[in-house]
């Protein structure tokens, strides 16, 4: 059976003219600026020019207004079309400086942290703080295009061209310091839910911190042009409830952090020798024998 796309987080959805639903703090206020702010003002600065347009044509053709005006300069006009546009971009301003704070604050001490690595064409996920291991991510390809017995793509794995046979996977309502590098030629690790992109390059680490809202699936691609198969190296976030996480993290080899890792056993130790007995005495005389009793 088809999974239902259509309620289902972290993906496009048809007919979607607007940004993904957001499942960061970040996505939310941004999404919040775009409609609640960017959207109103262009509407109403469209609708404006678009009335002043009409304006001019009805009310100042050639047959409405033979004698054109010879009116050089306006003072309040000149004051209004400057004052206006300065509050407008003020207005602007704020909430996207805000956000360009959130976006590069750093990441708290306790936030787990994964390394994003993009070859040519798949992705490699490293966990440090759970040992090291890896997760090597390639985008799942249709059943038409892959030899008998190999895994292909089905409903259940996502989107074509979107699902990948290793996700990453992390926990969910914790904070994630997100690093980003490449092996080859630079790369970028986008997943437009989760509002995130951040350029993968080659010798460089790039570190950028969130926080996923909500347990689910999140799909991404990289959106660097980085060779011939730029368009087949998926991004599929998984996020996990912690303790389904460290389930995970478990499975995968690992360790989470502050859980002691088995003691290797003891060496065995032989047992003390007995005590030796006193050694002889040296006197050559020997001891007189004792009183018989009566």
């Amino acid at each position: 059976m088809r999974p239902d796309y259509a309620n289902s987080v972290g993906m496009p959805k048809p007919k979607e003219v607007d940004f993904q639903e957001q499942f960061t703090e970040n996505g939310q206020y941004a999404k919040w600026i775009n409609n609640a702010i960017l959207l109103p003002i262009i509407t109403i600065i469209s609708l404006f020019v678009l009335g002043l347009l009409l304006w001019v044509i009805v009310r100042f053709n050639r047959r409405a207004n033979p004698v054109p005006s010879k009116t050089t300069h306006n003072t309040f006009i000149e004051v209004v079309w400057t004052l206006v546009p300065v509050l407008i971009l003020l207005g602007i301003a704020y909430p996207s400086l805000d956000l360009l704070a959130k976006q590069f604050k750093p990441a708290p001490a306790e936030a787990v942290t994964i390394k994003a690595t993009g070859y040519q064409w798949y992705w490699g996920y490293t966990y440090p703080d759970h040992g090291g291991f890896e997760v090597v991510s390639n985008m799942l390809k249709e059943e038409g295009d892959v030899a008998k017995g190999e895994r292909f793509r089905t409903e259940n794995d996502g989107p074509k061209l979107l699902a990948a046979d290793n996700r990453m996977v992390v926990p969910a309502g914790v904070p994630l310091r997100i690093q980003t590098t490449a092996a080859d030629v630079i790369h970028a690790f986008a997943v437009p839910s989760l509002w995130f992109k951040l350029d993968a390059v080659p010798g460089r680490l790039n570190e950028k911190s969130l926080t996923i809202t909500k347990p689910g699936v999140y799909f991404g691609q990289c959106s660097e042009l980085c060779g011939a198969r730029h368009a087949f190296m998926p991004i599929v976030v998984e996020a996990l409830p912690p303790e389904k996480f460290a389930a995970w993290v478990k499975a995968q080899g690992g360790t989470m952090p502050g859980a002691e890792k088995p003691a290797p056993a003891a060496p065995a130790v032989a047992a003390p020798a007995a005590a030796a007995a006193p050694a002889p005495t040296t006197d050559p005389v020997a001891a007189p024998a004792a009183a018989p009793t009566k």
